[in-house]
């Protein structure tokens, strides 16, 4: 009996496919098996077979439509393949194996194909699974609501799938047969833009170049005429690759190539799903006594009841086959407390009892509990009992035990599980004997000595996705509570942090009180104050596991984990951690391992460090009169690091301020070896700075916060459409409320700056004109020079040529004064673009040679570009068209290979004026997408 989904809905037996009579019933049948094992409502069943008026007596039709397919699944004998339509209260369940699904042998079959080692392998999977469609999943059933929305899940599988086919073929060479799927499934999807990438590849890798360029233009008009739109990433990427004639990748001249040697070996007999790899065993020579090895009339079984609920985690099950694939294999569950590390272990352990023949162990070592850990003996003793040794032949020593117990399991296939583990010594004398057996160990903490002594293979877990999440709670409350909430419920996932535990205490709780609604329970947890509080219920919840985690740690790290939970920004390192606990950076690295093994802190990238919101929120109780001084700390980091990559980006330039009076210099501030390490720290820390600068403004700390947003200026000129405007409108608050003309002035320079560029010169203007005189007030010469250079801007954008070239001399008039190269090189390099723009190309170039003597630094490759630029163009101004079109290809050049995209767009527009080489347009082509993507 086979019962399939992809394709007509039917049930096929020995003697023919049932005849299930009209669409209704075929759609309860598709009903009951998409939701197969799980009882199936009155109400869902209504709605899969009505659209939104159903008839009066939609409950008797359903009950008669039940009558009849449970005497045809009767009648076909489904009771000896483990078939039974059931009646439970209000819903119905068709309990059925799995097996008997095509679509769930699809998945299976799927996940097979991502665990093969050969793309030929994969190759052979993918059309095994592809052959199981018949046509258009569901077809024959009535087309409702909820049945369109499977039909178009499943038929999103199979396309991906169609894609990966391609790619497997791809890998072997085959370009010609992945070209020969994708193209019909193109046709007939002619709008999915990956489908068209991916044939526009396949044509152009099997010599068919021609064939590619005509897909993608139809594609495109396609999408124009249609949906007036361009075509996405993907698609432009395949037409860019193929325009440049980009080569295939090699493909593996044979299997033993094609299997890299980091892939894992294929998955073992003794997981589930896969053959018995037990086979006959020599004889060992005998090197004394020998124990008969009891037989127990049953397979040792103490798992425990398997967990309900349990959602996704595909990829961390096929990872735990995979692990479990050799010789006594030592398997290691990692991640933070209430992530699912027991409920993923017993889900695996329990997916096929065959696959562990001689049985399955379970042990909870409480390694993070308030009870007491078992001792080594205990949990021995309850192993050999469980493997059939008499009581009063288990050894009375600890030592004795562990070696009956190797002894025993040296021939067995078994399974054991050690759950929440404390550290590795824990376990060492716990482990099986035999090359067929398999243990699984969860904890909290890395146990990186089992991974060095045991080769233990480790399977980090971390966090459910949204989706997964949702799919949790609709296990415990039902899936039409949650349907009538969808964005309620996706928000509750996503602020219990897509933790299990949390989110199983949030259904229990909204579980017991219908009448709450889910975007009432959100609105709770929205609160940080409130939120651990309601993620508790009796002694179970978030705050009761992270108190369980955080009493076995020293007091250093339990220190800076507190500290941590006052950091304003999202992630940190070493120095930052320092600032907020008071230390030097080399006691926070190594508490930060600390916590880090403990799974409190997750390791983003070479040293950066994340905390999940809801640790987050309990570090913060840990020691809330430790906020004030904490937040100080990482502010005054915040500014120190910040300055020392200001200067090293752009040396030579003035201080942009004084430090305040209470300034607290960190313990250690990070050097920074280069212009390209000190743009990297700003562009990684944006984020976080303007964080930092918020909590500052909210504190009352203004003189902190318009500090720190100012500090990234050489960022912000290197990235000027990226978005400034709102950060520097805070800083210039922050100024305004503190009464610093100094400040203000300096804010409003900048901010006055980035609004000109992005064409808001009204706004500009009303910003800069006070700016010189607030900078006079306090005898900010250099100030005032840079805030007369972008009034000069925004006058000169506003046609006011005169006004603009009169405000560039005076600036150059006061810079020369102050004896300040940086800010004279300013006022040069901007008099001689309006000099330009004026007609007086002889002076512009003057004026850019003059600012060339006074020596930019080496880093300063943005006023080299410019300069540069203003130079070519003055050059094809006085009819040098040569030496213009050299200056600008040279300033494009060296835009190009240090990342400026501003300023190679800038070189580039101006050369294509003079010339349409095809390699120009091209380049310039290339800055303008990186600078839409970057900026």
């Amino acid at each position: 009996m086979e019962f399939r989904l992809l394709g007509p809905v039917c049930v096929d037996t020995l003697t023919g496919p049932l005849p299930l009579g009209p669409a209704k019933r075929r759609s309860l049948l598709a009903a009951l098996l998409l939701g197969a094992n799980t009882p199936v409502s009155m109400a869902r069943l209504t709605d899969c077979l009505w659209d939104d008026a159903p008839p009066l007596h939609a409950r008797t039709v359903i009950q008669g439509h039940v009558s009849r397919l449970r005497a045809l699944l009767v009648g076909a004998d489904a009771e000896a393949y483990g078939v039974e339509l059931a009646t439970l209260g209000d819903a119905y369940v068709l309990r059925v194996p799995e097996t008997l699904l095509d679509s769930h042998r699809f998945e299976e079959l799927l996940m097979l194909a991502r665990e093969q080692r050969t793309p030929a392998d994969t190759v052979l999977m993918l059309r095994e699974a592809l052959s199981l469609w018949q046509g258009p999943a569901l077809t024959g059933t009535y087309p409702s609501a909820p049945l369109q929305a499977a039909v178009q899940a499943l038929e999103e599988s199979r396309l991906a799938t169609v894609e990966q086919l391609a790619r497997a073929y791809g890998e072997q060479g085959e370009h010609h047969r992945a070209a020969a799927v994708l193209r019909a499934e193109s046709v007939a999807h002619p709008m999915r833009e990956t489908l068209a990438a991916s044939l526009m590849t396949a044509l152009y890798r099997s010599g068919r170049q021609s064939e590619a360029l005509d897909w993608f233009h139809r594609t495109r008009r396609l999408l124009a005429d249609e949906l007036g739109i361009d075509p996405g990433r993907e698609l432009a990427d395949a037409y860019a690759q193929i325009l440049r004639g980009e080569p295939e990748p090699p493909a593996a001249a044979d299997p033993a190539e094609a299997a890299a040697p980091a892939e894992p070996p294929p998955v073992p007999a003794a997981v589930p799903g896969a053959r018995d790899r037990r086979g006959p065993v020599p004889p060992r020579p005998a090197t004394g006594p020998v124990l008969p090895a009891p037989v127990p009339a049953h397979p040792a079984d103490l798992l425990p009841r398997a967990p309900r609920g349990f959602h996704g985690r595909a990829a961390e099950l096929t990872a735990l086959s995979r692990a479990a694939a050799g010789e006594a294999p030592v398997c290691l569950v990692t991640g933070p407390a209430g992530v699912g590390k027991t409920a993923l272990a017993l889900h695996w352990a329990r997916r096929s009892p065959a696959a562990f023949p001689d049985g399955r162990l379970f042990a909870d070592l409480r390694g993070f509990g308030d009870t007491g850990e078992p001792t080594p003996l205990e949990v021995l003793r309850e192993f050999l009992l469980a493997l059939g040794v008499a009581p009063r032949r288990v050894p009375e020593s600890v030592a004795g035990a562990a070696a009956l117990f190797r002894s025993l399991t040296d021939r067995l296939s078994l399974l054991v599980v050690l759950d929440n583990v404390r550290d590795s010594a824990q376990v060492r004398q716990l482990l099986p004997g035999g090359a067929d057996c398999v243990t699984l160990i969860t904890s909290r903490h890395r146990l990186e000595g089992l991974i060095a002594s045991e080769a233990a293979v480790p399977v980090p877990l971390d966090v459910l996705e949204p989706l997964d999440g949702t799919a949790l709670l609709a296990g415990v409350l039902g899936e039409e509570r949650v349907r009538a909430e969808l964005v309620a419920a996706r928000r509750l996932a996503e602020l219990c942090g897509g933790l299990p535990l949390a989110l199983r205490v949030t259904a229990a709780r909204l579980a017991g009180r219908p009448q709450w609604t889910l975007a009432g329970m959100a609105d709770e947890l929205a609160d940080e104050r409130s939120r651990l509080s309601y993620l508790d219920v009796e002694d179970t919840g978030v705050s009761a596991a992270l108190r369980l985690t955080v009493q076995h740690l020293p007091p250093e790290a339990v220190h800076q984990l507190a500290r941590l939970g006052h950091h304003p920004g999202s992630h940190f390192d070493p120095y930052t951690a320092a600032a907020l606990a008071g230390t030097d950076p080399v006691a926070a690295a190594a508490a930060l391992e600390r916590l880090a093994t403990a799974h409190l802190v997750s390791e983003a990238g070479p040293g950066r460090w994340i905390l999940h919101d809801l640790v987050r929120l309990y570090a913060r109780e840990l020691d809330p009169a430790a906020g004030p001084g904490a937040l100080l700390g990482v502010l005054d980091h915040y500014i120190a690091t910040a300055l020392a990559a200001a200067d090293t980006a752009e040396p030579g330039g003035e201080p942009c301020f004084v430090l305040p009076g209470d300034f607290r210099r960190p313990a250690a501030v990070r050097d920074f070896t280069d212009r390209t390490a000190a743009m990297d720290w700003l562009a990684a820390e944006r984020e976080d700075l303007s964080l930092a600068a918020a909590a500052a403004r909210g504190a009352g700390l203004d003189d902190r916060a318009w500090r720190i947003i100012l500090l990234q200026w050489p960022h912000v000129v290197w990235r000027v459409r990226d978005g400034w405007a709102p950060m520097l409108e805070l800083a210039l608050a922050a100024a305004e409320a503190i009464g610093d003309p100094y400040a203000e002035s300096r804010v409003r320079n900048l901010l006055g700056w980035v609004l000109t560029e992005e064409g808001r010169t009204a706004e500009a203007v009303a910003l800069l004109e006070p700016s010189p005189g607030l900078a006079r007030q306090v005898g900010d010469r250099l100030g005032e020079a840079t805030a007369l250079i972008n009034l000069a801007l925004v006058q000169a954008e506003q046609g006011g040529l005169d006004l603009a070239l009169e405000g560039c001399g005076r600036a150059l008039e006061l810079a020369r004064k102050e004896s300040d190269a940086h800010t004279e090189m300013l006022a040069l390099q901007h008099l001689a673009r309006m000099q330009l723009a004026a007609g007086q190309p002889q002076d512009a170039l003057d004026s850019a040679g003059a600012a060339f003597d006074l020596g930019p630094e080496p880093e300063e490759t943005a006023r080299r570009v410019l300069l540069t630029t203003v130079s070519g163009e003055a050059r094809l101004a006085l009819g040098e068209e040569a030496e213009g079109a050299r200056l600008l290809d040279l300033a494009a050049s060296e835009a190009e290979r240090s990342g400026y995209d501003e300023g190679a767009v800038r070189a580039l527009e101006a050369l294509l004026r003079v010339t349409a080489a095809p390699e120009h347009v091209r380049r310039y082509e290339k800055a303008v997408r990186r600078l839409s993507a970057d900026g």
